[in-house]
């Protein structure tokens, strides 16, 4: 249930980043079912990218992020939701990031934001 409700979270968060901003996109009608579904689809697959390679992306640049003060982990954020949207064209799956920068980078910022928001709001399971 748990896992549900995460992924849930991360398509909503996925879908105010769609409206916020230009350079991210759904290719399907608004609001319909398939418009929802390409963003759980999406949101599953960030997670994947999330869980998988993002902690092997952190492994390396560890110093990068440390004489950064952490600012690093924005250029690293911002790399995970490109390569979901890679990951989502070679799926054929109408969801695209346009660029690095503003995309790509403030997409991610309003991810986490939204998503850690949710996480205050919905319940943990704990």
């Amino acid at each position: 249930m748990r896992f549900i409700i995460r992924t849930i979270a991360a398509a909503v968060a996925l879908w105010v980043a769609v409206q916020v901003l230009d350079g991210i996109e759904v290719n399907a009608p608004a609001n319909s079912v398939k418009y929802w579904g390409v963003l759980l689809i999406v949101a599953l697959i960030f997670g994947l990218v999330n869980a998988i390679v993002k902690p092997i992306v952190k492994a390396l640049g560890c110093a990068i992020v440390v004489l950064t003060l952490g600012l690093f982990l924005l250029v690293i954020n911002a790399a995970m939701l490109l390569l979901t949207s890679w990951i989502a064209g070679q799926l054929d799956i109408p969801f695209h990031v346009d660029n690095f920068y503003p995309a790509a980078f403030w997409g991610a910022i309003i991810v986490s934001v939204v998503s850690w928001l949710l996480g205050l709001i919905l319940p943990d399971g704990d």
